[in-house]
């Protein structure tokens, strides 16, 4: 059983294609793992105010006429922060996409969420480590049962929670069961400033750009020799919001 200090929120996220930033929720799932060993569940389609490319609906299964109805994100996005708040979170490949995904979606509509404070454990990575495969086949193997519910985000969600309890059961000797270490064992600490991975941490913990023709640069080293660069830079439409606010907000604070 998990060693639970505060709510471990796995969710899934179901979207018409897989670029941050351009592509659009169509489907959360949530559940909760609470202290007290409970489950507690939401789930919402969503309307993403785009066609759903066919290839992404034969993936999950959502068309344009299941979510016409649906409401669209800014709508519900209170009630998915209400079901996020004062959780850690967990996923199947969060790091690199749910997490970030959300976060950038969050920003399109007005709403800041990027919880830098919460640990987030990644059941794929996890996985990977012990035995590299996807869910359908970690499910198999920790749970001895076929995925039916395959790309269904909240059947997606309750195998990955399915699974979670499998590993901390199955290797009791290598994996503690708590939230800080199976985050560290995921990697989340490792993550970038921003959601959408653009920018970097130096060994000094100062924010730098990832790309570019400065790549590995500090904003402040940019600044000094550089500052057209760095103002041109903050117009770029490409850029994804995030990212933008992380290096508004670090230059602030270098200019404070």
């Amino acid at each position: 059983m998990l060693m639970l200090e505060r709510p471990l929120a796995i969710f899934d996220l179901e979207t018409t294609g897989i670029r941050i930033g351009r592509d659009r929720i169509v489907q959360i799932g949530i559940v909760r793992l609470m202290p007290g060993g409970e489950r507690e569940r939401y789930q919402s389609l969503v309307n993403p105010g785009m066609p759903i490319p066919p290839e992404a609906s034969e993936v999950h299964g959502i068309t344009d006429a299941d979510v016409a109805d649906a409401p669209d994100l800014k709508a519900i996005a209170s009630d998915i922060l209400g079901q996020l708040e004062g959780c850690d979170l967990g996923g199947f490949n969060c790091l690199r996409f749910d997490v970030p995904f959300l976060a950038e979606e969050m920003a399109r509509v007005g709403v800041e969420w990027y919880p830098s404070a919460a640990r987030v454990v990644d059941v794929q990575r996890i996985y990977h480590r012990m035995e590299p495969r996807d869910l359908s086949a970690a499910l198999r193997f920790y749970c001895d049962r076929d995925h039916a519910g395959a790309h269904d985000a909240l059947a997606d969600v309750e195998a990955t929670a399915d699974v979670l309890l499998a590993q901390v059961q199955r290797y009791p000797d290598r994996l503690k069961p708590s939230v800080d270490f199976l985050g560290e064992l995921s990697g989340d600490r490792d993550r970038s400033p921003d959601p959408a991975g653009k920018l970097r941490y130096d060994d000094r913990g100062h924010i730098c750009i990832g790309f570019g023709k400065y790549q590995g640069w500090n904003l402040e080293t940019i600044g000094r020799n550089d500052p057209g660069y760095l103002q041109w830079l903050m117009t770029k439409a490409e850029l994804p919001a995030t990212t933008l606010t992380v290096m508004r907000n670090a230059l602030a604070d270098l200019t404070a």
